[in-house]
C-alpha cells in the first residue's frame, strides 16, 4: 500500500485535518481519505506510519456495518472498487485510496463532539484528581483512576480546529444545540457506545472512552459521521492485565508518545513543531500497535493485499 502524508486528487479539497483530507464529490457526497499523517501532543510528526489510515478507515467501516440496526450513519462504500465506479474521477488514483477511502452522505455536521467515558481516564482523571469534577460538575467521589463508570457518562465537548477540545457541560450543550437535538444525540452515543462496548469486550478489547460525530443530512434525519470507535478516537485498552488504579496500556500511537518524553526530558525537543525525526523502530512499533488493534477487534489481519 502506498504510504500517504497528504493526498492530491481531481476533486475540490474543502478541508484537511490532523489526519484526514475530505473531498466533494458533489452536493450530496464526499469523500473522506484518511492519511497515514501522526500526530502526538498537538503536533504533527514528519514521518507517516505504514497502514494507519487503511487501519483508522477500515476500523470505522467494519463499525458501521455492526451498527446498521442502532443507528443510521453516512457511509456509502470503503470499497476502492465501488468507490472508483462511483466516482469515475478517481479511476486513475485508485492506488492511492485504496483502503484508506469512504464515500459518504454529505450532512450539515453538528458542532459538538459527542464523548462517551466508561471509564475514568485521560483529561477526565486529569480533572477529577485534582477538583473531584468532570467538566466542573462533581462526580462522586472514591473513583479510581481507570475506573469503570456505570453507567458511564456523557461528556460532550467543543471541536477544536487545532489544539486540545474542550470538555463541556450537557447544559452547555443545550445552550448551543437546543434540548431536543441534544437529548437525541446523547441517547444515539449511548446506544452506540454500548454496542461497541459489548462487541469489543468479547474480543478482549476495552474501550475505555470515545467520540461521535453526528450531522444532518439533507433529509433531515440524524447520521452517525466520520470516524467510529477507531485507535484514534478511543482509548482501546486489552483486557489481559487490566486493573484499575494506574494507567492502562493501550493499543495506539502509545510508542511514540512513549519516545516523544524521552526525547522532552532528555532536552532534544522542547514540545513544539517540527517535531524531531522518528527513529525507523518507532515507526514500526506505532504501526504494529494500529494492525493489532485490527486483528483484535476484527479478527482479521489488515495486510496490503486485504487492504486493497
Amino acid at each position: 500500500m502506498v504510504l500517504m502524508t497528504t493526498s492530491d486528487l481531481p476533486l475540490k479539497r474543502i478541508a484537511r485535518g490532523k489526519v484526514r483530507d475530505v473531498y466533494e464529490v458533489d452536493a450530496g457526497r464526499l469523500l473522506l481519505v484518511a492519511t497515514d499523517r501522526v500526530s502526538a501532543y498537538d503536533v504533527v510528526m514528519a514521518e507517516p506510519i505504514p497502514m494507519k489510515g487503511a487501519v483508522l478507515t477500515q476500523v470505522s467501516a467494519w463499525w458501521f456495518r455492526q451498527m446498521g440496526d442502532v443507528v443510521r450513519h453516512h457511509m456509502i462504500s470503503a470499497d476502492a472498487g465501488e468507490i472508483v465506479a462511483a466516482v469515475p474521477a478517481l479511476a486513475a488514483h485508485r492506488a492511492e485510496i485504496e483502503g484508506r477511502a469512504m464515500l459518504c452522505r454529505r450532512t450539515a455536521v453538528f458542532p459538538i463532539e459527542c464523548v462517551i467515558r466508561g471509564y475514568l481516564s485521560g483529561s477526565a482523571w486529569r480533572e477529577y484528581a485534582k477538583a473531584g469534577t468532570l467538566a466542573g460538575e462533581a462526580l462522586p467521589s472514591g473513583l479510581q483512576e481507570s475506573g469503570r463508570l456505570d453507567p458511564p457518562i456523557f461528556s460532550p465537548a467543543t471541536k477544536a480546529e487545532s489544539g486540545h477540545d474542550e470538555n463541556i457541560t450537557v447544559g452547555r450543550m443545550r445552550e448551543v444545540l437546543g434540548f431536543e437535538v441534544t437529548a437525541e444525540l446523547e441517547r444515539l452515543t449511548r446506544l452506540v457506545y454500548g454496542r461497541g462496548r459489548d462487541v469489543a469486550l468479547k474480543q478482549g478489547i476495552i474501550i475505555a472512552d470515545t467520540k461521535f460525530e453526528f450531522g444532518r443530512a439533507a433529509s433531515g434525519e440524524i447520521l452517525l459521521i466520520d470516524e467510529v470507535m477507531t485507535p484514534d478516537s478511543s482509548r482501546f485498552w486489552p483486557v489481559e492485565g487490566y486493573a484499575p488504579g494506574r494507567p492502562q496500556p493501550s493499543f495506539d500511537k502509545q510508542p511514540l508518545r512513549d519516545w516523544l518524553d524521552v526525547e522532552r526530558h532528555a532536552g532534544r525537543w522542547n514540545g513544539e513543531a517540527p517535531a524531531p525525526a522518528l527513529p525507523p523502530e518507532v515507526v514500526e512499533a506505532t504501526s504494529r500497535r494500529y494492525l493489532d488493534a485490527y486483528r483484535r477487534l476484527t479478527g482479521r489481519d489488515l495486510s496490503s493485499a486485504s487492504a486493497a
